[in-house]
């Protein structure tokens, strides 16, 4: 007796009047769905087929569906682009052509639509954790000069960006998106307690993470700090944490500054700044007994 074919759960089906890819991943209904519209469809799921996240999308956990820009083109050539108006370099998405593809996109992927764009506000990790409680996302990928401003209005799009640096196309930018968010969703990661000491996360405080040591004890001439090796978990613990937060101040003074006005007493914020001599001599001043 064989095995039975392992079952993906409910999948969805959509009526359409192009031809689907008989090789693409099941759309598992209900699972967090990413839906991409790029020129470059076969640039996915790329790094995103492989490791936890390529395990969680054969496994239906979460589904990437592509929309193909081109099969919007305008004409014979299928154009999708045209001069800049106002002059000036390079081509520019045409506003009906992305329009219906965003059309199509949206019926399978509820959920915000998100242009990669080096324009737009920064990608966090709290970003990434609320879009993984949500239904999905539709991503935007760019390409030439960007997209005419009139459909990103019409449709509300956010802007994201990933880093103060412009590439080629939006589809390495959208693929990073992508891996922060699907590694958050539930059952993704086979030890969901990583997720709670690394850096940006709620449990390590929004702080880099402290630095991590495994075999062997001794390496080049280097030494694991000897209180990993003690077994004592609250003196552990309270190593972690002081080397995240010196970590944080001397890599992120952007993110220490924040932790430091929600979180951090002011006294000790100090210390760990490291306050002047002067100030110091001024403080030690105040103590002394009034005569």
């Amino acid at each position: 007796m064989t095995d039975a074919p392992k079952s993906h759960g409910r999948l969805a089906i959509r009526p359409s009047l192009r031809p689907r890819d008989l090789m693409s991943e099941p759309q598992v209904a209900g699972a967090w769905t990413a839906s991409v519209v790029t020129l470059f469809p076969e640039a996915f799921p790329g790094l995103l087929g492989l490791s936890l996240t390529g395990k969680a999308l054969a496994e239906g956990l979460w589904n990437l569906r592509m929309i193909p820009l081109r099969d919007f083109g305008i004409g014979r050539h299928r154009n999708v682009d045209d001069t800049p108006a106002g002059g000036g370099a390079g081509m520019v998405i045409r506003a009906d052509v992305l329009d219906a593809a965003l059309r199509e996109a949206r019926q399978a992927a509820p959920g915000p639509v998100i242009y990669m764009s080096p324009r737009g506000t920064p990608l966090t990790q709290a970003r990434a954790r609320t879009l993984a409680e949500g239904p999905g996302v539709t991503l935007i990928c760019g390409r030439f000069e960007g997209v005419d401003q009139r459909v990103l209005d019409a449709h509300e799009i956010e802007e994201i960006s990933i880093g103060d640096y412009v590439l080629t196309g939006g589809e390495i930018a959208a693929q990073v998106l992508i891996d922060a968010t699907v590694r958050l969703i539930p059952r993704v990661l086979g030890n969901q307690d990583s997720l709670a000491e690394e850096s940006f996360s709620i449990g390590n405080r929004g702080l880099l993470e402290a630095p991590q040591y495994t075999k062997p004890a001794r390496w080049d001439g280097r030494e694991i700090p000897e209180v990993l090796l003690s077994g004592h978990h609250a003196a552990i613990a309270a190593w972690r944490a002081r080397e995240a937060e010196r970590l944080t101040k001397e890599r992120r003074p952007d993110l220490w500054r924040a932790f430091a006005q929600t979180q951090m007493d002011p006294a000790k914020d100090r210390q760990l700044s490291g306050a002047s001599d002067q100030s110091r001599d001024r403080r030690e001043h105040d103590k002394e007994p009034r005569r």
